[in-house]
């Protein structure tokens, strides 16, 4: 029961984020039609959740393995509803934010759900445990978008009630029958150098064979943030697409996506290598994000996110290297030093990008303008394979200089006791 409770907020952890991407766009214009506001404060929208969770989620870790999961899970939940009731039904912009700000300091639902899968599994459960984790976030990614856009036909409010209705649900359901899985004997106490969020960045500046890699990951998610931002907004204004037409769009996204990261990483890297798979994968990734810049149909971008498969295999196949580089002691340090930097992006992405799209709007004079945030992002592709193209890396580096191993002494892992 508790793991079917776990992979049940998984799901619906990822539902809600996917019902909510076709519609945004629309919360902002009950307040102000005019797509300048709209693309401004979609940015900012995006981004004060990202930084209040880059802000909290240290601490939330933290306080999962003083007090326990449950707590930490039934309050994620809680906070993602009333965010979702205020997207709903919020009269004015500032409680709009307010929902966002509210769901920032909870959203460790996901993080705590892994902790969780941790404390119930055993050596030979934990791989098909985490799998189905992995499983239960695709699905949800994949399927809400679809299910959003539908319902937002009908109704605006409906993608968020449901939303709502099923954080509730989920919360109601946890409430009664999900036990705690972290004992009082493998709680720790609280220490304050572990809550904070920049600790977890000090690999960006510390030299080492690793340093590089973690720079080419900053890069590759930066430019990834392009089409999470702005997908809605770019089709809306050049193709109106209406939300049905961004939630489908979306879920073949993440089947592209899901292939690209779930099956093509292992065959091509058996084929072509890491290294030229990587750098094939960034200019490929380069030249899809440029073209959807220039596309003049709504059916071209079908076609560039079939291509874009072949470019998703560089994030995970970037994760596998980078985990073979650290020492077998850091790597929960590692991936709380990636989860860190996925969340500077997230705040930097949205920003950076609506802007020029808002300027581009403003401009006028040219339509091809509005897809100059995606030329920026095949332009961090770029940057990226550069990095890559310098030279080979090493397989692996010595602990006494692995920046994650130093970070892991002040900051210990959330599974070490």
């Amino acid at each position: 029961m508790p793991r079917r409770l776990i992979l049940c907020t998984i799901f619906f952890d990822a539902l809600g984020y996917g019902l909510l991407i076709p519609v945004l766009p629309d919360v902002l214009r009950r307040f102000d039609a005019d797509p300048l506001f709209v693309s401004r404060y979609f940015g900012c929208f995006i981004a004060i959740h990202a930084v209040v969770q880059f802000v909290a989620a240290p601490a939330l870790g933290n306080l999962s393995d003083r007090f326990g999961r449950r707590p930490i899970l039934l309050a994620s939940l809680a906070g993602a509803a009333i965010d979702y009731l205020l997207m709903a039904f919020a009269p004015s912009l500032l409680l709009l934010f307010v929902g966002r700000v509210v769901s920032g300091l909870t959203s460790a639902g996901t993080a705590t759900a892994f902790a969780y899968m941790a404390d119930i599994s055993d050596e030979g459960s934990r791989p098909g445990n985490f799998g189905l984790v992995a499983a239960a976030l695709g699905v949800g990614i994949v399927a809400g978008p679809g299910v959003g856009g539908a319902l937002a036909e009908v109704g605006l409010p409906l993608p968020f009630l449901l939303a709502a209705g099923l954080n509730l649900l989920n919360f109601a359901t946890a409430l009664v029958l999900l036990p705690e899985s972290a004992g009082a004997a493998s709680r720790r106490p609280l220490a304050l150098v572990r809550w904070t969020p920049i600790v977890a960045l000090r690999p960006l500046f510390l030299p080492s064979p690793l340093t590089r890699l973690f720079w080419c990951y900053l890069l590759l998610l930066l430019a990834g943030r392009a089409t999470s931002s702005m997908w809605a907004l770019f089709t809306g204004q050049r193709f109106a697409w209406t939300p049905f037409d961004i939630g489908a769009s979306f879920a073949f996204m993440g089947l592209a996506t899901a292939v690209g990261q779930g099956v093509l990483p292992r065959i091509l890297v058996n084929r072509f290598g890491e290294g030229r798979t990587l750098r094939t994968g960034m200019l490929l990734a380069s030249a899809t994000s440029a073209a959807i810049a220039f596309a003049t149909r709504g059916w071209h971008l079908y076609a560039i996110l079939a291509v874009s498969a072949f470019s998703a295999v560089v994030v995970p196949v970037l994760q596998s290297r980078m985990s073979r580089t650290v020492p077998g002691d850091a790597q929960g340090a590692l991936q709380g030093s990636l989860a860190s930097i996925a969340s500077l992006t997230a705040i930097a992405g949205p920003l950076v990008y609506t802007n020029l799209f808002a300027r581009g709007i403003r401009d006028g004079s040219h339509p091809w303008l509005t897809g100059v945030p995606f030329l920026v992002a095949a332009g961090f592709y770029l940057a990226a394979w550069w990095l890559v193209s310098r030279g080979e890396f090493r397989r692996g580096g010595t602990a006494s200089r692995c920046p994650v191993s130093e970070t892991s002494q002040a900051v210990p892992r959330s599974g070490d006791r």
